[in-house]
């Protein structure tokens, strides 16, 4: 087997090790969805609002009256909506500190750090009955998210800098995997007969913080990115080790040779910020891909099923919505494993462009299903297959690619203010659909999901357009694919110039 292309022991406990962040994530994406009628009653108690509703009726009218209260109260819809979105505004925070902590005592230890908060998240939520809950669990959100904004960067960042060439784009979507398999989880123990009821939702909240205390004890066995050793801190001889760790080769000529050319060109270049980043002409086109891949995977409507399915497969006629939320979590992690299977064989580009325009034609027959379903009954499981359908191409392409995309797309100058600025677009929008969507299905009603129709097929027409294919090639050779275009572009504005000279003459 040729130098690189080694899938070792070390490897896989280091990927596997990192994920565990990307697992906590999807819980923590997918816990809030479950429980939602639970949590808004104890919300309604803790805040004395169910009592206005609950006097003078009978012990089995109280408790109706008692829910009934509590979902339509405006305070409780309010804290509700906090708890929900909290976390992203947590994630959109400290998603710009992810190159800081990246850099600041390494990968492995940056990884370590950050999981005191994921603990401390957990705990403010598993205790939330010991003082007001709705105030515990909305700061627990937030510390919660402020700790996934971290590893969202961190995980990619990493598992793109340890990873074969060959393996790059598998390995790369085990983030993903990881992140839907969290959802998945957070979904089964959040049946009200697991955890997902009156005495135990605080625990289930609670155990959003469980991977951390795993990958606390397993990091210390996980080696340093070469890729961090050698080019930002000059240590050739750990960079050496690492490599030999990580790969099984007892000389590792060819990725020394590449991270040495990579070093020259980073000595080349100052250390990118993110404001000379935004700036700089030289890296406007990768930032450009960078930043739609992640806005089509936040925009494609995508958290608004993620978030809001318990609601939509009940307006569908669903008897029991939560099973079917779970279904949908299942096809999740099963196209995830597709998409895992496929990434290095059918390359990023052609799997995000499928997933995108499958979506679009899913959006749309969503749309269709919810609008006839009560003229025709069978209507409900066409709405109900297009969920499904638009979950399944999501997790071909849009879904774990633009994670791993970005690291493939800069070269380690730029590479953590780039993935610090791709991770503040996804989150700040992630955090907008949270917000916005029940508003915006209040006022578009069944026809919501044209919207997003419309979004996914602009989105597919520029990745059709403007992104170049990344499998299998070095971080040199996408650099030069840009540049191409960039020089190209230049050439065409100087002819311009000369054109207009000359017209002007």
């Amino acid at each position: 087997m040729e130098s690189g292309k080694q899938l070792t022991g070390t490897l896989a406990v280091a990927v596997f090790t990192a994920v565990l962040g990307s697992l906590q994530y999807g819980y923590s994406l997918g816990v809030i969805n479950a429980p939602q009628k639970v949590i808004e009653k104890h919300y309604a108690r803790s805040l004395g609002v169910w009592q206005e509703r609950s006097a003078d009726l009978s012990v089995n009218s109280t408790e109706e009256a008692e829910l009934h209260g509590a979902h339509h109260h405006p305070d409780v819809i309010m804290y509700w909506s906090l708890s929900v979105s909290i976390f992203s505004i947590g994630g959109m925070l400290s998603s710009f500190l992810v190159g800081f902590v990246g850099d600041l005592k390494g990968r492995i230890k940056g990884m370590l750090m950050i999981n005191v908060l994921a603990v401390a998240a957990g705990l403010l939520m598993g205790l939330c009955r010991m003082w007001k809950p709705h105030l515990m669990v909305i700061a627990g959100r937030a510390v919660m998210g402020f700790y996934c904004g971290l590893s969202s960067g961190l995980v990619p960042m990493y598992i793109g800098e340890i990873a074969p060439k060959a393996y790059r784009g598998a390995l790369g979507t085990l983030h993903q995997l990881a992140i839907v398999t969290g959802i998945l989880i957070s979904q089964v123990i959040g049946l009200d007969f697991i955890l997902g009821n009156d005495d135990m939702w605080p625990l289930l909240l609670g155990l959003s913080g469980a991977p951390a205390v795993l990958q606390t004890l397993l990091l210390p066995m996980c080696p340093e990115s070469p890729r961090y050793l050698y080019i930002v801190l000059g240590k050739e001889l750990e960079a050496q080790t690492s490599l030999r760790r990580l790969k099984g080769v007892n000389e590792p000529f060819a990725e020394l040779e590449e991270m040495q050319r990579e070093k020259d060109e980073a000595d080349r270049e100052a250390r990118v910020s993110i404001l000379s980043l935004i700036r700089s002409s030289v890296y406007r086109q990768q930032l450009l891909v960078a930043l739609m891949m992640h806005l089509s995977q936040q925009l494609s409507g995508i958290n608004a099923i993620f978030y809001y399915s318990t609601a939509i497969f009940a307006t569908a006629g669903v008897e029991q919505p939560v099973y079917a939320t779970i279904g949908v979590g299942a096809i999740n992690t099963v196209f995830t494993l597709v998409s895992v299977a496929l990434v290095d064989k059918a390359g990023r580009r052609t799997l995000t462009l499928v997933g995108l325009g499958g979506m679009c034609c899913c959006a749309v027959a969503m749309t269709v299903g919810l609008r006839f379903q009560i003229d025709f009954s069978w209507m409900s499981y066409v709405s109900m297959a297009a969920i499904f359908l638009f979950v399944c191409f999501f997790e071909i392409g849009p879904g774990p690619i633009p994670w791993f995309i970005v690291a493939e797309l800069f070269s380690q100058g730029p590479r953590p203010a780039a993935i610090a600025l791709a991770g503040c677009c996804n989150w700040t929008s992630n955090f907008i659909i949270g917000m916005t969507f029940p508003y915006i299905q209040a006022w578009l009603g069944v026809y919501v999901f044209v919207l997003f129709a419309a979004l996914l097929f602009c989105f597919t027409l520029f990745i059709y357009f403007r992104v170049p294919e990344t499998k299998g090639k070095s971080f040199e050779e996408i650099a030069a694919i840009f540049q191409k275009g960039r020089k190209k572009s230049l050439k065409d504005t100087a002819e311009l110039q000369m054109l207009n000279k000359s017209s002007d003459a």
